[in-house]
């Protein structure tokens, strides 16, 4: 799909979408838990979807009902093979699900995600009974188990999400487990993971995110879960309005474990006009100064980061980047090839992105290369210039963020798809 942007004055209100990232993991909750959870305030975006069918492969009861999900739990794989998507969380959690069981499980998924690695989750689990054969360290990947408790190490510097498999999957073992990691990245999601276990009645012990401790024998209680708004999405609205106008964004909170709430610090660093009350952020256009931000535990604010420096005066410089090249695409180095073409000026190394502002925006061509939050950005950019801007496959927002467009829209964007 084909849109083309053009230069706005935007203003409204929008209630935060959902977020993905609880969503998957709630979801996971409820698959382990015996009885009927309820998920309100869904995420029905491309990844949520697919937590869902893999939750019933895997024996959970999904009913998607217009405000709520309903899951009815119980582990008890019904399939050979589970699809993934373009999931990443998705395939490290439920590979590891998945290796509870005694058969061979396949889990494939499809796009992007074919080429981010799977190895370290690899070595995990063979080092915990598990067979795994993968494909050169990259999906698909089989598991048998069953999964043992005990002792395991883990290199957390790639992603956080391969421990959030395994603190979702081993307190129903009958031992305890201990998980030694190391150069842990992306942290607050750990906090996430834990605080939705927490809600499903199972208890983890944090020692400064370098040991887990997780006793075993614990039972997933069913439970009602309200799944917060995402701060992911909400960082590209938080930014086109301290560039492009005033944006009231409701339905977040401010105490959230989300890695991605530091778009607010940051964007107060830069000089926009930030007001919360209560769970409504107000964000208004202003006189913007370059500023230097650390991504190591965030790395999915880079693109908006990088628009807001687009209209920043001086040299804003943005560390902690060197795992955009495992997301959905290189995004750093697609960050500087698509935003060069509308006439920033930018450059991409491989610990730091560096960009000098503010910059003259020009009319242009440009590429998401199927990845959601490439496009959100040069969605961003071109609503805050006086040029149009074309974007091709701008169906990709639909991974994380399926309104986007609309939300734009009613924001005051002129959007022409």
């Amino acid at each position: 799909m084909v849109v083309e942007v053009e230069a706005s004055l935007v203003k409204g209100s929008i209630y935060a979408q959902p977020s993905k990232s609880a969503m998957q993991r709630a979801v996971a909750c409820a698959l382990m838990a015996k009885g009927r959870s309820e998920i309100l305030n869904p995420s029905l975006c491309d990844d949520a979807l697919a937590a869902m069918k893999m939750a019933e492969c895997l024996g959970a009861d999904v009913n998607l009902l217009s405000d709520k999900v309903l899951i009815e739990g119980g582990y008890h794989p019904v399939c050979k093979k589970i699809f993934c998507g373009e999931s990443g969380l998705g395939a490290r959690v439920f590979s590891v699900l998945a290796s509870l069981n005694h058969d061979w499980i396949e889990v494939y998924g499809s796009g992007s995600l074919l080429n981010r690695p799977v190895n370290n989750l690899s070595e995990t689990l063979t080092e915990m009974g598990v067979e795994v054969i993968s494909t050169n360290g990259f999906l698909p990947i089989k598991v048998r188990g069953p999964l043992k408790g005990g002792l395991a190490f883990l290199d957390g510097s790639v992603s956080s999400q391969f421990l959030t498999g395994l603190l979702i999957a081993l307190p129903i073992l009958d031992t305890d487990s201990r998980i030694i990691v190391n150069s842990l990245k992306s942290k607050p999601y750990i906090d996430l993971t834990i605080n939705i276990l927490n809600h499903f009645d199972i208890d983890i012990v944090n020692e400064d995110y370098k040991v887990f401790n997780i006793p075993g024998s614990q039972e997933y209680m069913a439970a009602s879960y309200t799944v917060e708004g995402d701060w992911s999405g909400a960082a590209f609205l938080l930014v086109l309005g301290a560039i492009a106008g005033e944006i009231k964004l409701s339905g977040l909170s401010y105490m959230s474990a989300q890695a991605d709430r530091a778009i607010i610090d940051i964007l107060r660093d830069a000089g926009a006009v930030v007001e919360i009350t209560g769970n409504e952020i107000m964000v208004k256009k202003s006189s913007l100064k370059s500023f230097k931000a650390d991504i190591s535990d965030s790395p999915d604010l880079a693109p908006p980061l990088a628009v807001l420096a687009s209209f920043c005066e001086g040299r804003t410089i943005i560390s902690g980047t060197d795992r955009l090249k495992v997301k959905e695409s290189s995004r750093g180095e697609v960050l500087a090839e698509e935003l060069s073409k509308l006439g920033v000026k930018i450059l991409n190394h491989n610990d730091r992105i560096e960009i000098d502002g503010p910059s003259s925006i020009k009319s242009g061509k440009v590429d998401s290369h199927g990845d959601h939050r490439i496009c959100m950005a040069l969605s961003v950019l071109a609503a805050a210039t006086e040029n149009r801007v074309i974007i091709s496959g701008a169906e990709s927002v639909n991974k994380s963020y399926p309104g986007f467009f609309r939300d734009l829209s009613r924001i005051g964007v002129k959007i022409n798809m």
